[in-house]
């Protein structure tokens, strides 16, 4: 038992520090919840009071406060010293017991009742081993509980703002409140002082009260406030800093800015003074880092770079006419109309510093009448203050959109004229009439040049500002339209990219104009290969021909392209354009046999809507062909027993023609018992209907007329009624898709009809345009053979125009019918070669 005890006693004291450190986190945990309020309070006062709450307060409201103040520490005080009960030594070991498994402590101080002297000795060496393991506790110091709203926290972060941006010596201040404050002024006056310097700095304001050198540095426009208390005339001010005279209240104090270095002196009982200097605020500076570069889209780009000791609030480019520095020739011969300046705000960081900016102006001015001419660009900064920087003026050319095409650079050049002056109009019409003569030879757009011969005839009238502004954007749209094209043929895209690409490299275009027309050269080199592999799949008879017998594939042509590229970027221009002119020579001779007439203008459209009223007729045949061999299974009879070989003669010269898919439908048609072969038809119908749909998007004979519009509502109906017919198809109802597809049929013939009409009109209008006849121009009755058919083979006129084949039946349908038939015969090998070959020779006229 004497060991026990020994053990028991000598964990005890070696715990006495962890029991004595337990009980004082006791106490600091009581103390806490009895006092939060009492230094809350306190702190809450310190608050107001370092931050000049005595100054802002009607005295009676400032006593009140403070009485209110004191009543409530006090109170809570009382209550807090009412509550308070010392922790005990045992209150402190059973926390501290607490935090060990078992109660070690409580089990130390137990006394045995029964068993046998070893076993208890056992079990105290054990509770004292888990003793020695005990530390003190944390205190529980939390008071979510008791201050629900966290106003203890409120009252300290006003403590910490006080302390950061309030001054310890405004708590003098308090000795002047009330009537002891009285009293205590009549021992001698106060005096408080304040510099506000301007926002824009960013600079904190000082309290001179608490500022002991002798000299300060003050921002020029800082706001000096002086405050006195106590007898009129007790204190004064003297200062040469504001360089104005200073408007003082004795019993108030003087308000005054800095503007110049000078001294600062509070006279009188207690005064001091402060030699001041002043930090001048220094105008924002500007400069262009580079000269403008000019974008591949025609975009001017603007580096640049400002600086201000606070920072720049504003920029500004104002962009002038250079007009001596302007080559006065041809159209700007004449005396320029006045125009003003062009004035851009530079582009300023949102976020961040704006003491050193480096920015790029980005901005397009291609329209603009001063594009593509020298002007003088002045770049200025303005900060806060109101100060301004300016640049040097920086003489340039204007950065705009460059055309490589001939007629849109013409086009561009005549809107240029216009908008240099109004008198230009006549001249720059001639010059627009003399550059589209024979339009035929390089006009690859004709719906651009149907706009320009309007706006020709607009600038030979009488010509007033709003009518010159809106021929101005005219002339731009047409000129974007000739340079860019509405081009659907890919060999005209190939063209177009080849002619912009050689007129960039003679006229020197930049980097990045050449790498973009490189890209469009590339991508339209890649378009026209696809569609030479198309038409090759779609006649295998048909060859492509080769440079000089040489086959080159697709790779070939890259690696050419790779070449071109690489002397371009290494400058060497001249072996650039030879290889580019072999480019051109090469894709010259790559082309098809058929279809060389492209199918951009209104002829391939015709033959277009041409082709599509045909595969619906075959389509239409066929589904009718299903009906009767369905009724003929039903009736018990043999399929195919009457006619059918006339008919599978036909379904095979127009597969030999490459219909898209027909061979397939009709082996569904013929596998499929009925169903099967009608889903496999409407699959058809669909893409058909498709087709149509994006030939009506794209440009049509007449476009904006009435009988070009009449043509594409026509359209427009024909694809409803392929609509229906494949819905007919779908669910099974033949008759019905058949009436759908009999709908369509004549609405693509009303089209096709309407078009027509609409290209014969174009040609009788461009007929009497003088320089511009021969572009599409009619056919007079001279020119024609003997039957009245245009030996060109453009004769596209409707039954209304008197042509040779006005009366009888449909002129559309029977050339239909006689062109299935000629490629029916051509694609029947029991023909002998000589007149297959002559009717392909006949079908490549058509």
């Amino acid at each position: 038992m004497k060991r026990t005890d020994q053990t028991r006693n000598l964990t005890l004291w070696r715990l006495r520090w962890q029991i004595r450190l337990t009980w004082a986190g006791l106490l600091a945990e009581r103390i806490v919840r009895a006092f939060w309020p009492v230094w809350s309070i306190l702190l809450a006062v310190y608050a107001g009071l370092a931050l000049g709450l005595t100054e802002r307060l009607p005295q009676v409201w400032f006593n009140g406060l403070g009485i209110a103040a004191a009543v409530l520490a006090l109170g809570f005080a009382v209550r807090g010293l009412r509550g308070l009960r010392l922790p005990s030594r045992a209150q402190a070991m059973a926390r501290l017991d607490a935090t060990l498994p078992g109660r070690p402590l409580a089990a130390l101080t137990d006394t045995q009742a029964i068993g046998s002297g070893e076993v208890w000795q056992a079990h105290v060496a054990r509770m004292s081993d888990r003793a020695a393991k005990a530390r003190a506790p944390v205190p529980d110091v939390r008071l979510n509980a008791r201050d629900p709203y966290a106003l203890r926290y409120t009252a300290l972060l006003l403590a910490l703002v006080a302390l950061g941006f309030g001054s310890t010596g405004r708590l003098a201040g308090i000795a002047g409140v009330g009537p002891q404050g009285a009293q205590a002024l009549a021992v001698g006056p106060v005096w408080e002082g304040w510099v506000r310097p301007p926002g824009y700095t960013g600079k904190p304001a000082l309290y001179l009260n608490d500022i002991t050198a002798e000299g300060l540095e003050l921002p020029q426009g800082s706001r000096v406030i002086l405050r006195f208390y106590g007898e009129a005339g007790a204190l004064g001010v003297d200062e040469s800093v504001s360089g104005a005279p200073l408007e003082q209240t004795a019993a108030q104090g003087a308000e005054f800015t800095v503007e110049r270095h000078g001294r600062i002196e509070i006279t009188g009982p207690n005064g001091r003074g402060w030699d001041i200097g002043v930090l001048r605020d220094l105008p924002p500076t500007i400069a262009a880092t580079a000269t403008p570069e000019r974008e591949a889209d025609g975009r001017m780009k603007l580096p640049f770079t400002a600086s201000d000791d606070y920072g720049v609030v504003a920029g500004r480019a104002q962009i002038a006419l250079d007009l001596p520095e302007v080559d006065r020739r041809h159209g700007l011969a004449a005396a320029p109309e006045p125009r003003e300046p062009v004035v851009l705000d530079l582009p300023l960081p949102f976020t961040g510093s704006r003491t050193e900016i480096m920015e790029t102006l980005l901005d397009d001015l291609s329209k603009h009448p001063f594009a593509n001419l020298p002007v003088q660009i002045r770049l200025s900064a303005e900060d806060a203050p109101g100060q301004s920087g300016e640049a040097e003026p920086l003489a340039t050319i204007l950065p705009g959109k460059r055309f490589f095409d001939p007629l849109a650079a013409a086009v561009a050049e005549a809107r240029r004229d216009i908008l240099w002056t109004a008198e230009n109009a006549v001249r720059a019409a001639q010059i627009l009439r003399a550059v589209t003569h024979l339009p035929e030879n390089f006009i690859r757009n004709e719906r651009a040049f149907l706009r320009l011969r309007v706006a020709i005839r607009q600038l030979e009238g009488a010509m007033t500002p709003e009518l010159r502004d809106q021929l101005s954007d005219e002339l731009w749209e047409i000129a974007l339209l000739m340079e860019q094209g509405d081009l659907a043929s890919a060999l005209e895209r190939l063209k177009r990219a080849q002619d912009r690409l050689d007129e960039a490299m003679k006229n020197g275009a930049s980097e990045s104009e050449i790498a973009e027309l490189m890209q469009e050269l590339r991508d339209a080199l890649d378009n026209y290969m696809r569609q030479l592999a198309q038409e090759a799949d779609r006649a295998p008879d048909q060859q492509m021909s080769d440079m000089q017998g040489m086959q080159m594939t697709g790779d070939q042509l890259q690696q050419l392209l790779d070449k071109l590229q690489e002397l371009m970027e290494q400058g060497r221009m001249a072996e650039a354009q030879e290889l580019m002119e072999m480019l051109r020579q090469l894709m010259e001779n790559m082309q098809v046999t058929q279809g060389q007439g492209g199918q951009g203008d209104g002829q391939g459209r015709m033959r277009d809507l041409a082709d599509t009223l045909r595969e619906q007729q075959g389509l239409s045949d066929e589904a009718f062909r299903d009906m009767q061999e369905g009724m003929d299974r039903n009736m018990g009879r043999q399929p195919g027993s009457q006619g059918e070989q006339g008919q599978g003669e036909q379904g095979e010269g127009e597969g030999e023609q490459g219909r898209g898919g027909q061979g397939q439908g009709r082996e569904g048609a013929e596998g499929g018992e009925g169903q099967g072969g009608e889903r496999g038809l409407a699959d058809r119908q669909r893409d058909l209907r498709n087709r149509l749909r994006a030939l009506g998007q794209a440009e049509m004979p007449g476009e904006g007329s009435e009988r070009g519009q009449a043509g594409r509502q026509a359209l427009d109906r024909a694809g409803r009624a392929m609509e229906g017919a494949e819905q007919a198809l779908r669910d099974g109802d033949t008759p019905r898709a058949l009436d759908r597809q009999a709908e369509a049929m004549e609405a693509l013939r009303e089209g096709m009809r309407e078009f027509g009409e609409a290209m014969a009109e174009e040609r009788r209008e461009r007929g009497g345009d003088g320089p511009g006849e021969q572009f599409g121009e009619g056919d007079p009755r001279g020119q024609r053979d003997p039957l009245g058919r245009d030996p060109s083979g453009r004769n596209l006129r409707g039954p209304t125009e008197g042509g040779p084949l006005a009366d009888g039946e449909d002129p559309y349908r029977r050339a239909l019918d006689l062109l299935q038939e000629l490629r029916r015969r051509s694609g029947d090998l029991g023909r002998s070669e000589d007149e297959r070959d002559y009717l392909r020779r006949l079908l490549d006229q058509f």
